[in-house]
């Protein structure tokens, strides 16, 4: 019996269970023919070997044939139907320049691309072109009584920059990972042969959801505001509400593959330095590929994973999270989710309404209050109710305890195994309820109240 309930515990460890090896045996292919073969790789040569691709520096070349090939590889522009890539001269200083821009379809406004970035590079005006030689306009400009100043040496990159991009959002890189990042995220580049710089352009015009109330934490007093998917809209919203300058807003990348946007906020002056660098060092850390949603983020960051208790507090409303900033904790937004990190929380946190502040303090300590016993009730309740019903039957009036009996007689149960069940049902119709389509949802419910209401009976 011991060796059957041993094996019967083995098997389902293997199953659920798993505990790295910490040995692993490797076998390279064609190192059985060779007589030099060794059986591991030193430790630098397998990081070189396993480095990945995305951190290995590539540089712009000046030629722009090379820039071009390697952006066409980089994004499979054979295959890929949303990769646009426009092609173009431009004149400057009445030589003609060959250049070409990137961006994605559908995450960009092509109205300002035609509008502010090809118009004024296309277009043959003054700004670009001299009508006649320099000493002809040098001598227009002695009869006009103008000064000219001379320069030295033009600068191709900086008169690109400085003359011909009428953009407010302009950035130079010379680097493709700097580059690629800013694209996937909605930006123009704009590449220029025989400069090894680009010229990164924010364009961006993606679809995303309107502001709309909060469905998770309603209130009747207060804003209607919520956070939507754009982390852009969402620093707004808590720049809107903070309005201070020392509100500072990092942005970090997260993912090796997704490269994520993150966005560790906090107030200067107010959030304690160790908890910023903590937060900060924490998620900088993150060896993972990708990075979806804010939940995915909260179990990487936090003290105890395994913990059923919640570490860090998440808000879908703008005034909570700027409560949160004024009070010194630091805020994480991940882009892609309508949900704001706080960081730290505490167990009163979590008893708190938004609807406290816009109440009177009678009303809202009242509510506390309720809070903490409606805790302690969920807490205590079942084990309360199976200790007195098994153990300490004299605790309960005659009257309830002879009912009790009598509801019991016909199940064949234990008291234990039937809270068990009950709580399974509860789950079990919570979840029917959320996962089925809205049209029965509702009849869902319906059908599960009665059913834990006979069962009860």
């Amino acid at each position: 019996m011991d060796n059957s309930n041993k094996k019967f515990k083995d098997f389902f460890y293997k199953l659920f269970a798993y505990s790295p090896r910490k040995e692993y045996d490797f076998t390279l292919i064609g190192a059985e023919n060779e007589e030099n073969a060794t059986d591991t790789l030193d430790e630098e040569d397998s990081k070189e070997q396993l480095e990945p691709l995305s951190d290995i520096d590539e540089y712009l070349a000046f030629s722009l044939t090379d820039n071009l090939n390697y952006i066409k590889t980089k994004y499979n522009s054979m295959i890929n139907s949303d990769i646009k890539i426009r092609e173009f001269s431009l004149n400057i200083r009445n030589r003609r320049y060959n250049a070409f821009i990137i961006y994605i379809d559908g995450m960009v406004d092509s109205e300002i691309i035609n509008r502010f970035i090809l118009h004024p590079l296309m277009l043959r005006n003054k700004a670009n072109t001299y009508n006649g030689s320099v000493e002809e306009v040098s001598a227009n400009s002695l009869k006009k009584n103008i000064k000219i100043q001379k320069k030295d040496k033009f600068d191709l990159t900086e008169y690109v920059f400085n003359s011909l991009l009428p953009q407010n959002d302009v950035t130079k890189a010379t680097n493709f990972n700097k580059i690629i990042p800013q694209v996937n995220f909605g930006s123009c580049a704009l590449f220029v042969d025989t400069i090894n710089t680009c010229f990164v352009m924010d364009v961006k015009g993606f679809e995303k959801r309107s502001i709309s109330p909060p469905t998770n934490e309603i209130v009747i007093k207060g804003p209607q505001e919520s956070f939507i998917e754009s982390i852009r809209t969402n620093t707004s919203l808590i720049r809107r509400g903070v309005n201070n300058e020392n509100l500072v807003i990092e942005d970090i990348n997260v993912g090796k593959v997704s490269k994520t946007k993150c966005a560790v906020c906090y107030v200067k002056g107010i959030a304690n330095n160790d908890l910023i660098a903590e937060v900060k060092y924490r998620i900088n850390n993150l060896g993972i590929d990708y990075l979806i949603s804010s939940g995915h983020l909260e179990e990487l960051i936090v003290d105890h994973p395994n913990s059923t208790i919640p570490q860090i507090l998440w808000t879908e409303r703008p005034d909570t999270t700027v409560t949160y900033l004024l009070e010194g904790r630091v805020i994480v937004l991940i882009n892609g989710s309508p949900f704001s990190l706080v960081i730290p929380a505490t167990f009163f946190d979590f008893l708190t309404s938004v609807e406290d502040s816009n109440l009177s303090y009678k009303f809202s300590n009242m509510l506390k209050f309720l809070r903490i016993l409606s805790v302690f009730i969920t807490l205590l309740l079942p084990g309360i109710y199976i200790a007195i019903t098994t153990f300490h039957q004299e605790l309960i009036p005659s009257e309830l305890l002879s009912s009790i009996v009598a509801a019991r007689s016909s199940v064949p149960f234990p008291v234990i195994f039937e809270i068990f069940l009950m709580e399974i049902s509860f789950e079990l119709i919570r979840e029917a309820g959320l996962r089925a389509p809205s049209a029965i949802g509702s009849t869902i419910g319906i059908i599960g109240a009665i059913v834990l209401r006979r069962s009860c009976s």
